[in-house]
């Protein structure tokens, strides 16, 4: 498990923000992920909610340098799988199962697992994992909760998601158990089904600023 918490790590500490993104076209994933890219913004979660979905990582993973694409939405073995031969290079997903984890443990690419409550987080620690998504963070108790969490389970690092925007990011990066966030609104849809991708390099750029 260390070597894929340190792969986990190196990808989620490029940058203070992970795009989490909903892609109905994969010819856009790819503009989409360049602009992001250009904005400081690498790692990028492409989430497996569209038929498309697939086939934008495969073409980001194969098409945009520098980007360091995840699949997330991953439910099961088959959706690890199938995320795995389109290229991801981190596997995220809102809850975990032990068929999740099973999954996770045959496989070279990093989970980066779901969890709400404290004891889902107990449970994740038992299984080796000390970076998880902490998920859905404004519905879950948001930066406070996460605070709380800081003492009584200190070494274990959160990448928050859900409910998060540019205005209220910095409440939880500046948690000592946050290491980035995740969020949407750095590819608005209106933006995306304008094309307009200097206005996405924009927000990346702003989100890349908010940390360090």
């Amino acid at each position: 498990m260390g070597e894929k918490t340190e792969k986990l790590l190196s990808i989620l500490k490029l940058q203070p923000v992970v795009p989490v993104l909903i892609v109905d076209d994969a010819k856009s994933a790819v503009l989409l992920a360049r602009a992001l890219v250009a904005g400081g913004l690498k790692a990028i979660e492409i989430t497996m909610r569209t038929p498309a979905a697939l086939d934008a990582v495969r073409a980001v993973a194969a098409e945009v340098e520098g980007a360091e694409v995840g699949a997330g939405t991953i439910l099961n073995a088959a959706h690890w799988e199938a995320a795995l031969q389109a290229g991801s290079k981190f596997i995220v997903s809102p809850g975990t199962t032990q068929e999740l984890l099973d999954a996770a443990a045959d496989s070279p690419v990093p989970l980066l697992p779901g969890a709400a409550t404290a004891s889902e987080v107990m449970a994740l620690r038992e299984e080796g994992y000390q970076v998880l998504k902490f998920f859905p963070a404004a519905q879950a108790g948001g930066a406070a909760y996460l605070k709380a969490l800081s003492s009584p389970l200190s070494g274990t690092l959160f990448c928050p998601t859900g409910g998060i925007s540019l205005k209220n990011a910095n409440d939880y990066l500046s948690l000592p158990n946050v290491i980035c966030v995740g969020g949407s609104w750095v590819a608005p849809k209106e933006l995306v089904a304008a094309g307009d991708w200097a206005g996405i390099t924009k927000l990346a750029s702003e989100a890349f600023a908010l940390k360090g």
